[in-house]
Order: structure tokens, then C-alpha cells, then sequence
């Protein structure tokens, strides 16, 4: 067999790589990690193979890394003294896209280039990110145990061939050299390349060295640049709070200490290690446009950074939390840029979802000042844990706080085993009310009957509550009952009460249709209120007036709906009602008992003008 062989590439090949060097890498950088990424899997199958056999670390037992560069000669040189390949594995193992896989991964492909990038599965290609930057690329490599005259050569400019050649290597290991492309100057300089191996390659098992002399090339000074360590691979008994807290500022360029944090690793056919921090403010576009970009969690797979919104790992209502995440194995796809949904990352998901709700559950029950300080920044965050994961909505539930009729002000925190706790003996349901503030719950007519039973009511007053309670009907067996909605559950005495005062007011009940015609689908005797004159009754599944003008606002279409008058007939605008024989005058007081009925629901007047001359009329009257 001859030494020095030129081979073709397979067309199936060719087809790859030019997807791997033209599509699939949203950032040039990544080359430099994905060399380094494979250097480190060098060095750690030599020391898996030295176990048995530790002749094979003779003479060089510190692994370790190189990086070089030559301005000059427009090359970027990464070494490692790991396990390195023979012949036929730089033939086979090269980039396992010469492998069978290729064929089923191309016929796969649809011929969009950014689905396919989705779509495909784990086919080894790192290597050939190299071509995204060098027009060329130089491989020369030894295996541990093969004779010094048994090294290997491989060299291509990816455009349908490389060149294989036997040749004399002293060292044992792989070095990977990029003849840079001419617009790739970037990447010539001793900044660049420490900046991005400390972005990506930071926390790498083994030491990272690149020369001291400003000119890159390898030379008798080095300096290793990375920590050649993870703080969350250390045992948590070795850490100090002081230490967890720095490497949370680090982490997220926050410069507050963060309200908690939790660190775990798990073991067995998956094995993977998370670090959770919870901050203790908001970033300012928490709940903007970007609410879907989760920036937070730091993806690493053995100490190699992938990404720093790893979206499948965190659902959307905990977009909040900060930290890393290192996984032994993930699916990615060939530019390792994107996750693939599979069971090792919905069980990765769980966990972290278990952890933080964990997290947040301690904190509640043991620091609960912590906890208010956590809930007033991503408490409306959290809420939509609710409506977006059902496996979890009672323990996310019981992490609500909210303000009650039991208290005053808007910054209340009653939890809703709280308002179970403090519930009138016979009570069934836990009542509330939305609107769109605070005063404007805290003052609905709605709830008049209810405080004067003496039964707290939770006042709901953020814009999302109304959309959480669709999903949020019951609690710990109690139902969520809103008082501004269907009818209120009467005792023997009240019903009969109701009974002989809307018998009492049929005469009114049927004037105030009549003036009011279509406006109103009912008008009818109030079980609700015991001091205003008039409000609006909803259906149970009706939306509240004011989500719906919020809606409206928005630009969405809100289907037209006809609200049910309840009134007072004891009060003294009804009574004047009643006694008016005027009918311009009837009509004024009619349409205005519906309108500040809608005022006090949050809907918005179709004809302010008219309100307020009506509103003199009876007033001048």
C-alpha cells in the first residue's frame, strides 16, 4: 500500500460539508470551540485508555491543549497530546459524516436549509467547522501507541478531495492546522483568540496553553488561560456562599447577589449537573416582545460551552432564572447549536423545573421577605406557569401571593392557603375579583354583600390574571369563584329575601328594560349589592369589560356581548327612578345606573360627551 494517497470524497459528502461551512454555524467563532471541544475528547480518551494500560502516558502525563498563531503564515494551530488516530481512524473518524449515516441524514433533507438544520442528528461534523474560516486544513496526528513513523497526515481544501500521507510525528497526539481564508484577519489576533476560548472553552477539563509572545507562535513560554476547571463539577460541601455568589455575578452580569440558588447533580444512564440561581430584580424586557427569549441558562456538555439560551431546557414562566447546565451527552444538531427534543432533554427539563419550583417553595415557607422581594419582580412571570404547565399548576399555585378585602394596600402577599385558613365556617369557595387596579377591585360593588358577611375576597388587579384564571378554576378541592360573575350561592333566608324584593320591583324592573331597550340582555334585582345603586353581572365565562377594552386596544376583535343590569332598589337614585314620571328625565337615570355600572367594570363609554351632559341634566334637574 502507498504511503501518500489522494482520495475523493463521496458525493453524499461533498453535499455536507458544503451545508456544514455555508449554512449551519450562526457565528464563524464556533470553530475555535469545536476544535477545542475535540482536543478535550482526545485527552480524555487517552486517560480512559492509560487505566489499563499506563505505559501509554510514558514520557508526556500532563494533557493538556495548545492553541497557536502565525501572522505571517495566516495559520491557527490547536494541538492536544491526547489518544490521537491511525490510518484507518482519521479515515473513518475524521467527521463520521463519511459514515452510513450520511445517505439517511441527506435524504432527510427537504431542501430548506434552515429546517434541515433542525433536523438533523448527531453526525459528528465539529471538525469540519474548521472550513468555515481556513481555505484549507492541515491534520497531522499519532496514535499513543503506534511507532513514531506510523503518524498520519490529512489535508483538504473541502472541495472534493484530501490528501492522506504517512509520515514521522515524535509526539503523540493531533494537531489541527487552519490556513486562514483572506477576509478572516479577525481571527490572527492574541485577544480574539483568548477572548473566545474563554467564552466557550473557559471550564474545559484540561488546560488550554497559548504562547506569550504576541507573535502566537509556539515557543518555550506558555500560559494555560482557561480555569481548566468547573466551579459547579466541585462538591457543594467545598463551596462557599461567597463563591456561588461571584459566580452568579459572573455569570449574569448582574451586580446584585441572587435571592437563592441550587446546585445538583445527577447520576445514573443520564448523567448531568445544574447550578440554578434565582436573581432578586427583573431585567427590564422581562415581559416585553423578547418574553420567549429564555437567555439565562448556560448550556455546557463536559465543560464545552454550547449556548447561552438553551430555550428547550427552561419553559417559557421561568425564563427568570440564571445558571448552567453541563450535560455528559445531548442530541444537538451538527452545528450544535440547537437542541433536539428527545427524552434526555424533557428529563433535563423536568429536573430543572423540579429544582427551581423546589427553590422557590423553600423560600416561601423559610424566607418569606426573600420570597416577597422574588415575587414582586416575577410573580406575573410565574403566573403563567398556570395556564402553560398543567402537570405543575397546584405547586405553582400555592407560590401565588395576592392582595385580599382582609387587608389594605396593593402589596398584600396572602398565599391562597392562607385565605383557606381564615375561611367562615360553612364556606365552600374562595372568592375574588379582577380589575384592572387595585382601588378599582378593592372598590368594586360587586363585593359589597360578600364584606358585609364578613368573607375575604382576593382582589386580582394584574392584566394577566384575568387569562390565569381561565386555566385556575380550583384549589386544594375549593373552587375559584369570581364575585363579579355568575349568580351569588344564597341561604334559605336570603333566597327568600330575593324572591319578595325582585316580586317588590317588577314594576321598576320592567320600566328600566324598556328605557334601556337593546342595551341590556336582562335587568334584574342584585343579591350583590348592598350600598351602590346598580352594577353589571357577568356569566361565569364571560370576559371581564376591562381585558376586553384592553383587547380591543390591542387590535384584537372582541365579539360584541350584552351586559346583565343588577340594581338596588333601595337606593336613593332607584327610588327617584321609580317616582319620576318625566320620561326624558326616567331615561337619563336609567342609562346612567348602566353606565357607571360599566365604569366601575373597566369597560370604556362608547359616548363620553353624553355621559357628562346626561350626568348635568340631572344634576341642574
Amino acid at each position: 500500500m502507498s504511503t501518500t494517497e489522494t482520495r475523493k470524497f463521496e458525493a453524499e459528502v461533498a453535499q455536507v460539508l458544503h451545508l456544514v461551512t455555508h449554512s449551519l454555524y450562526s457565528h464563524k467563532e464556533i470553530f475555535l470551540r469545536e476544535l477545542i471541544s475535540n482536543a478535550s475528547d482526545a485527552c480524555d480518551k487517552l486517560r480512559f485508555e492509560a487505566i489499563a494500560k499506563p505505559e501509554l502516558l510514558s514520557g508526556d502525563a500532563e494533557l493538556h491543549i495548545d492553541v497557536s498563531w502565525d501572522p505571517e503564515a495566516r495559520t491557527i494551530s490547536v494541538s492536544d497530546n491526547g489518544i490521537g488516530m491511525s490510518r484507518d481512524e482519521v479515515i473513518a473518524n475524521i467527521g463520521t459524516i463519511a459514515s452510513s449515516g450520511t445517505r439517511r441524514f441527506l435524504e432527510a433533507m427537504s431542501g430548506d436549509q434552515q429546517a434541515d438544520a433542525r433536523l438533523i442528528g448527531q453526525f459528528g461534523v465539529g471538525f469540519y467547522a474548521a472550513f468555515v474560516v481556513a481555505d484549507k486544513v492541515t491534520v497531522l496526528t499519532r496514535r499513543a501507541d503506534a511507532p513514531t513513523a506510523e503518524a498520519v497526515k490529512w489535508e483538504s481544501d473541502g472541495k472534493g478531495e484530501y490528501l492522506l500521507e504517512q509520515i514521522e510525528r515524535e509526539a503523540r497526539g493531533t494537531t489541527v492546522v487552519l490556513h486562514m481564508k483572506a477576509d478572516e484577519d479577525e481571527f490572527l489576533k492574541n485577544w480574539q483568540l483568548r477572548s473566545l476560548i474563554r467564552k466557550y472553552s473557559e471550564h474545559v477539563a484540561f488546560p488550554i496553553r497559548l504562547p506569550k509572545d504576541d507573535d502566537g507562535k509556539p515557543g518555550d513560554e506558555v500560559e494555560t488561560i482557561n480555569a481548566a476547571s468547573a466551579m459547579w463539577t466541585r462538591a457543594k460541601s467545598e463551596i462557599s456562599d461567597e463563591e456561588y455568589q461571584d459566580f452568579y455575578k459572573g455569570l449574569g452580569s448582574d451586580f446584585n447577589n441572587p435571592l437563592a440558588w441550587a446546585h445538583n447533580r445527577v447520576e445514573g444512564s443520564q448523567a448531568f449537573t445544574t447550578l440554578l440561581y434565582i436573581p432578586a430584580q427583573a431585567p427590564f424586557d422581562l415581559m416585553g416582545a423578547n418574553r420567549d427569549e429564555r437567555k439565562g441558562l448556560k448550556l455546557y456538555i463536559k465543560r464545552v460551552f454550547i449556548m447561552d439560551a438553551a430555550q428547550e431546557l427552561l419553559p417559557p414562566y421561568l425564563r427568570f432564572v440564571r445558571g448552567v447546565v453541563d450535560a455528559d451527552d445531548l442530541p444537538l444538531n451538527v452545528s450544535r447549536e440547537i437542541l433536539q427534543q428527545n427524552r434526555q432533554v424533557d428529563r433535563i427539563r423536568a429536573s430543572i423545573v423540579k429544582r427551581v419550583l423546589d427553590l422557590l417553595e423553600k423560600m416561601a415557607r423559610d424566607e418569606p421577605e426573600k420570597f416577597a422581594t422574588f415575587y414582586s419582580a416575577f410573580g406575573n412571570v410565574l403566573k403563567e406557569g398556570i395556564v402553560e404547565d398543567p402537570s405543575n399548576r397546584e405547586r405553582i399555585a400555592k407560590l401565588l401571593r395576592f392582595a385580599s378585602t382582609a387587608g389594605e394596600g396593593a402589596k398584600q402577599n396572602v398565599s391562597l392557603d392562607d385565605y383557606i385558613g381564615r375561611m367562615k365556617a360553612g364556606q365552600e369557595d374562595i372568592w375574588l375579583i379582577t380589575g384592572e387596579t387595585y382601588a378599582a377591585a378593592a372598590g368594586s360593588p360587586q363585593l359589597e354583600a360578600l364584606k358585609a358577611k364578613g368573607i375575604e375576597v382576593l382582589l386580582l388587579f394584574d392584566r394577566i390574571d384575568e387569562w390565569m384564571l381561565g386555566s385556575l378554576s380550583e384549589y386544594e378541592g375549593k373552587k375559584l369563584r369570581n364575585a363579579a360573575k355568575g349568580e351569588l350561592p344564597l341561604d334559605e333566608a336570603d333566597k327568600k329575601k330575593q324572591e319578595e324584593a325582585s316580586e317588590a320591583a317588577k314594576p321598576l324592573l320592567e320600566r328600566i328594560r324598556t328605557l334601556l331597550g337593546d342595551r341590556v340582555a336582562d335587568v334584574r334585582v342584585s343579591a350583590r349589592l348592598v350600598d351602590s345603586p346598580s352594577c353589571l353581572a357577568l356569566a361565569d365565562f364571560d370576559m371581564a369589560p376591562h381585558l376586553a377594552r384592553l383587547l380591543r386596544e390591542a387590535g384584537h376583535d372582541m365579539p360584541e356581548s350584552k351586559p346583565t343590569l343588577e340594581i338596588n332598589p333601595q337606593h336613593a337614585l332607584l327610588k327617584r327612578l321609580e317616582g319620576v314620571s318625566d320620561e326624558a328625565q326616567a331615561a337619563d337615570l336609567a342609562v346612567l345606573l348602566l353606565e357607571q355600572a360599566e365604569v366601575a367594570a373597566g369597560a370604556t363609554l362608547d359616548d363620553p360627551a353624553a355621559f357628562v351632559q346626561r350626568m348635568n341634566r340631572l344634576l341642574a334637574g
